[in-house]
């Protein structure tokens, strides 16, 4: 348990380049759409060339022809329906407030357990409440930044992730075999999403023309740091505790690092404004749920 706590929390770090940056190409005019699509587009060769010098690609390719309905539905949730809201909802203000209601997904990990067979664990659901009061807070904070609209547009928009994200990966944990890595499974899914993010493209293309070279480079950087790194670093802390939902929902509630890591980057390096007091408080709120989350194990 101790090896996948720190496999999440590591993870954690690196996923928290994902808000730093789509917000620093929002503010350089960007598009939203390219940030995503060309995130998966990057990270699809990179997997690639190492499950291929691992084990080869061909057994990847065996288990998608067994169940392609799965792969392709399961995959679009958990990436497609994840992040292309994510990507979105980061137009609406700074990064550090994208991190922290996005750890609406920690809760929506509890609440997703029945569909798998199991109890909710209801003392990880009472650590889920105290964490969405500072998601509250956080938002309270934040309604004197954006227009009423604009805020429950990017609530609207990180539910829908923050509920496809532990879906779509949980789908495949069960879908997978025991024997696929999780580097594999990662690369399979990313494959599979690829209609997706092919015709998210097409649209950005026809309406928003090329991305730029700086677009183009940051999203490399979230390609290797976040598609790459921290969702192999995630996903294998989840497959260590996936027959466990106690645990799982701890490794899940490790997310909330990244409102710490994306506070700091953001601050000190994109000029996003300080949190309010009340936002202070929330921040540190959804921390404590997540470490109250951990004492439960």
């Amino acid at each position: 348990m101790k090896k996948a706590l720190f496999y999440g929390l590591l993870g954690s770090l690196f996923f928290a380049f994902t808000f730093l940056f789509n917000r620093s190409m929002n503010l350089g005019g960007g598009y939203w759409l390219w940030s995503a699509s060309l995130r998966y587009l990057f990270t699809l060769p990179v997997l690639w060339v190492i499950v291929q010098k691992q084990t080869g690609v061909q057994a990847v390719f065996r288990e998608i022809r067994k169940q392609p309905v799965q792969w392709f539905l399961w995959s679009t949730v958990g990436f497609g329906l994840f992040y292309m809201p994510l990507s979105m909802a980061s137009v609406y203000g700074e990064s550090w407030f994208t991190a922290a209601t996005w750890q609406i997904t920690i809760v929506a990990g509890v609440l997703l357990t029945p569909l798998f067979g199991k109890k909710i664990p209801f003392k990880n659901l009472l650590c889920s409440a105290v964490i969405l009061v500072g998601i509250f807070l956080l938002q309270l904070s934040h309604a004197d930044h954006i227009h009423t609209d604009g805020m429950l547009a990017a609530l609207a928009l990180i539910i829908v992730a923050g509920f496809s994200y532990p879906l779509g990966n949980r789908k495949m944990l069960q879908y997978a075999p025991a024997e696929m890595t999780t580097i594999q499974r990662v690369f399979g899914m990313t494959l599979c999403s690829m209609p997706f993010w092919f015709l998210c493209s097409v649209y950005a293309l026809a309406s928003h023309g090329m991305p730029g070279a700086g677009q183009i480079f940051q999203s490399l950087i979230v390609a290797v740091f976040s598609g790459v790194i921290a969702t192999i670093l995630f996903f294998e802390a989840t497959n260590m505790v996936k027959h466990n939902p106690r645990q799982l929902a701890v490794i899940e509630a490790t997310q909330s690092g990244e409102v710490l890591f994306t506070l700091l980057g953001g601050i000190c390096f994109l000029g996003d404004a300080m949190p309010t007091a009340s936002g202070f408080i929330g921040i540190g709120i959804i921390i404590a749920g997540m470490i109250l989350n951990s004492f439960l194990v």
